[in-house]
């Protein structure tokens, strides 16, 4: 197996305080509301919402892929200091090359009240499997589209996740 390190940063005009509130402590309503047309739900199925937590993410059908689901365990949380670890740990964007995808994801306050999202990616690869540019640049592209959104959620909802 080897390991594909991946990282990313996403500034945005919300406090870390919100972004850490939407995209994770109270993602299971707030991402499927401001998604539809993407997430039809999120789940707990395992845990109270701390580390060792299993969580269920289903698509909607007319999300255009043909995705069902995802399952996530959550490894760490400490919202306090906006830090989360999660690992994606089934699901069809798996697919064959990979075993499972360990996040680590900061919220880091900068000025006029935004915050940086410093994501670290782990992809577990099977056996010798390696990811193209290509699939490196849609997993970029459509991690950086979930925090846009919320973003842009967030400012137009000034009272949300507040």
């Amino acid at each position: 197996m080897a390991v594909i390190k991946l990282t990313q940063e996403i500034t945005v005009g919300v406090s870390p305080k919100r972004m850490i509130k939407a995209m994770v402590t109270e993602s299971s309503t707030f991402l499927p509301k401001i998604m539809s047309g993407a997430i039809k739900s999120i789940a707990v199925l395992n845990g109270n919402g701390g580390p060792g937590t299993i969580i269920q993410t289903n698509f909607s059908d007319v999300a255009g892929t043909p995705v069902p689901f995802a399952k996530h365990r959550i490894e760490a949380l400490d919202a306090e200091k906006g830090t989360t670890k999660f690992t994606m740990i089934e699901g069809a964007w798996l697919g064959d090359k990979i075993e499972s995808v360990v996040y680590d994801v900061k919220f880091e306050e900068v000025g006029n009240g935004g915050c940086t999202i410093k994501i670290a990616s782990d992809y577990n690869t099977k056996g010798d499997a390696a990811l193209k540019d290509d699939d490196i640049k849609e997993i970029v592209d459509r991690t950086k589209g979930f925090y846009i959104a919320a973003e842009e959620y967030l400012i137009a909802n000034p009272n949300v996740c507040a």
